[in-house]
């Protein structure tokens, strides 16, 4: 067995001469303890969260969103489509247009996003577990129906029972003089209010669905479209799809896969994250200098037996070694007891949901939480660059004290 473990695994198990050495040692571990435990329940938190929001997208956002690489809008050419019909493994293409606009329902009034599409939500199937009230067809016939998010629905106090009141939707004429506007100055549709749909508050307070070909003449879009959005067959990998579809439309366009299209989300998370595991792992090591204050006083108890090692020809090498282990038994037995309890209390919370989130209206009844074998290597590889800085300075005395 390695000598320097052998030693410092007797300090540590042996109880010290000194009682406060004891303790200091025992807060140590504590202190780490607990500091990698918060570690790894707020960083698989954060895994959570971002699986939460992919799950939530899921509902409204397609597989890949085809969008110019410059300005707002596109038109769809022949040899575009011929190219995408090329690819294997998309199901469906939808043609969108999406504008804001100013909605009226009888005396109230608000401004939304009108989505307009070409189908009626086919490229949206998980919709249906969305509908909270009315159909989601968007035409029927020669007849075209609104889809409104409930936030959208109760700020215009929607009746869908009421079937005389139209729902008016408002938007400006191309060139209008908006400096001194007029009803001239506004392009004026009516559409019947359809159905309902309940996602998360950020869609249902913005989002009105409406059919294509209601819109190109309210937005005069004369033949353009802002997005194509792609859903591919069960089972295709988004990423090989994308690939293919980024190859045959060039640097033109943009192809988003769904945490693109909300990338900024995605990095505000990673960020909030980063910043989380930076401010815990500074706790860490204000908790680790513990570790210094005991080394060193074990250094000082232990002066007779360092002594007794050079007389019998040990190298300050070995000295240090010895006192790096017992340093790293310190922080690695906090660490290790930490790491699991913070993934007992992760699997709990998975399993059994134990912390909710009590909240009304919430869409989870407890937080959600994933752990990552990438999140528990970066909190193990940290308490080890921790416990070895605060363990080196009296290693480094100990070796000395006797030359």
């Amino acid at each position: 067995m390695n000598l320097a473990f052998l030693v410092a695994r007797r300090y540590f198990l042996t109880k010290k001469k000194t009682s406060f050495i004891n303790l200091i040692a025992i807060i140590s571990m504590l202190g780490v303890c607990i500091g990698t435990m918060a570690l790894v329940v707020v960083l698989s938190v954060f895994n959570g969260l971002e699986d939460f929001n992919r799950q939530l997208f899921k509902t409204f956002d397609a597989d890949l969103r085809i969008v110019p690489a410059s300005g707002k809008n596109f038109r769809v050419t022949d040899s575009l489509w011929t190219e995408l019909k090329k690819i294997q493994g998309i199901k469906h293409i939808t043609q969108v247009y999406e504008e804001n606009a100013l909605v009226q329902y009888g005396d109230q009034r608000t401004v939304v996003t009108i989505k307009a599409m070409d189908d009626n939500l086919q490229s949206h199937p998980e919709m249906d577990t969305a509908r909270i009230a009315g159909s989601l067809i968007l035409q029927q016939q020669q007849q075209n129906f609104a889809v409104l998010g409930i936030g959208v629905a109760r700020m215009l106090g929607l009746r869908p029972e009421d079937p005389l009141t139209p729902l008016e939707i408002w938007y400006p004429r191309r060139n209008a003089n908006l400096a001194a506007p007029g009803l001239d100055a506004f392009n004026q549709a009516n559409i019947q209010p359809g159905g309902i749909f309940s996602i998360e508050q950020t869609f249902d307070d913005q989002y009105v669905f409406v059919p294509l070909r209601f819109a190109e003449d309210l937005f005069e879009t004369d033949g353009k479209r802002t997005a194509l959005e792609l859903q591919l067959q069960p089972g295709m990998a988004v990423e090989s799809v994308q690939k293919q579809v980024k190859t045959a439309l060039g640097s033109t366009f943009k192809v988003q896969n769904p945490d693109e299209q909300h990338a900024s989300l995605f990095r505000a998370i990673q960020i909030e994250k980063l910043f989380v595991f930076i401010t815990l792992t500074l706790i860490v090591a204000i908790a680790s200098f513990n570790i210094y204050f005991s080394l060193s006083m074990l250094a000082i108890e232990k002066k007779s037996d360092v002594a007794t090692l050079l007389a019998l020809g040990a190298w300050p090498g070995l000295i240090r070694r010895i006192f790096l282990t017992e340093g790293a038994l310190v922080g690695f037995s906090g660490a290790l007891v930490g790491l699991l309890a913070g993934i007992g209390i992760c699997w709990l919370q998975q399993e059994y949901g134990l912390v909710k989130m009590e909240l009304v209206g919430s869409l989870v009844d407890a937080y959600p939480v994933r752990m990552q074998m990438f999140d528990l290597i970066g909190v193990t590889v940290a308490i080890i660059i921790i416990t070895l800085a605060a363990s080196w300075m009296p290693a480094q005395k100990a070796a000395k004290q006797e030359l």
